[in-house]
């Protein structure tokens, strides 16, 4: 594959963000955490900054790529992660704090295999 230490090097700060969005959402026990309070509004918002860094790193793994290594890892919707990134990069005041809840709480974990997976597979 070509640009294997750069994809390697993306995929490693995919992880460490990854791994810091879990960290900042430990004490989030609900929706209206994130709403209802000064300290909720400003973990939604750094959470959201590292899924636009998740996003803008995904498209820029796939123009290395081809596109051919997302493909090989077809459990992870890549299109709606990298649409995520787009409304929140361009339509901020759109953003559906339930739908980032339930990304943090139910897919989050999910990617992080796949990401931990392709970083170990990767040559």
């Amino acid at each position: 594959m070509p640009n294997t230490i750069l994809v390697k090097e993306i995929l490693s700060q995919i992880d460490t963000a990854i791994e810091t969005i879990k960290f900042r959402f430990k004490p989030v026990t609900s929706i209206d955490y994130f709403l209802d309070t000064p300290a909720g509004e400003e973990k939604l918002d750094s959470i959201c900054m590292l899924f636009i860094a998740i996003g803008e790193s995904l498209k820029k793994i796939d123009k290395l790529t081809d596109g051919k290594l997302l493909s090989r890892y077809d459990t992870i919707d890549w299109k709606s992660i990298k649409g995520m990134r787009d409304i929140l990069s361009h339509h901020y005041f759109d953003m559906n704090a339930e739908a980032i809840y339930n990304v943090c709480n139910d897919e989050l974990n999910d990617l992080h295999i796949v990401i931990q997976k392709m970083l170990n597979e990767i040559e």
